[in-house]
């Protein structure tokens, strides 16, 4: 049986190297509405079940593996989603480039890369620095949703949330289960089902702009 042939939807992609300057949401996705930004959307399980659930929300998946990538402006390309918008870069450059202020409702951070080794904890994403940056992001009231399946990957997120809710920027919530997620799960994604059949753990936090 041949491979199925990955296909672009230019309406779908966002070429990164033609933004210059703020994004314009409306323009983007042709009206007004909440803006969600998915961090690390992998092959778009959250985005084509989130969306499908959602019309009235638009969301825009930041993937920086080209293979993924392509896979979920494909996938989100046959199913016909106009609400869905994806992107193909470095998302701590892409938050202050490109980003206005207080235009995002919420972010969604999916099992980032933990980066379990100490020398590489420099590359993890959620640090003090990219949360600030999604704390300007997001509009007064909007959230930042948290899982991963990594215990010392989750205490520092946690340090890095606390930090911020001490400082008055935000304030803890409980985590927002996605609209699609089965009864077991709270987002969904392939690498949840992958733990939850392995039997391991997953942590979840959730805060709001205050």
């Amino acid at each position: 049986m041949s491979k199925r042939t990955i296909k672009d939807y230019d309406n779908i992609s966002i070429e990164a190297q033609n933004l210059t300057g703020p994004l314009d949401f409306a323009d983007i996705f042709g009206r007004i509405a909440q803006v969600h930004i998915e961090i690390g959307s992998g092959k778009g399980t959250f985005l084509l079940s989130e969306a499908t659930h959602r019309p009235n929300a638009d969301f825009l998946g930041i993937e920086w593996a080209r293979k993924y990538y392509r896979h979920a402006v494909d996938r989100i390309g046959r199913w016909g989603l106009t609400n869905v918008r994806i992107i193909r870069t470095d998302v701590a450059a892409f938050l202050p480039g490109h980003v206005p202020d207080e235009s995002i409702s919420c972010f969604h951070i999916y099992f980032p890369d933990p980066w379990p080794k100490k020398r590489h904890h420099k590359r993890r994403f959620v640090c003090t620095g990219n949360i600030e940056q999604i704390i300007r992001c997001l509009k007064p009231g909007g959230v930042v949703n948290i899982a991963t399946d990594h215990q010392e990957y989750f205490a520092a997120i946690t340090r890095v949330i606390d930090m911020q809710v001490s400082l008055g920027r935000l304030e803890q919530i409980d985590f927002i289960r996605a609209a699609g997620a089965e009864p077991a799960e709270v987002v969904g994604t392939n690498y949840e089902r992958k733990y939850i059949k392995a039997g391991r753990p997953v942590y979840t936090i959730a805060a709001r702009k205050l």
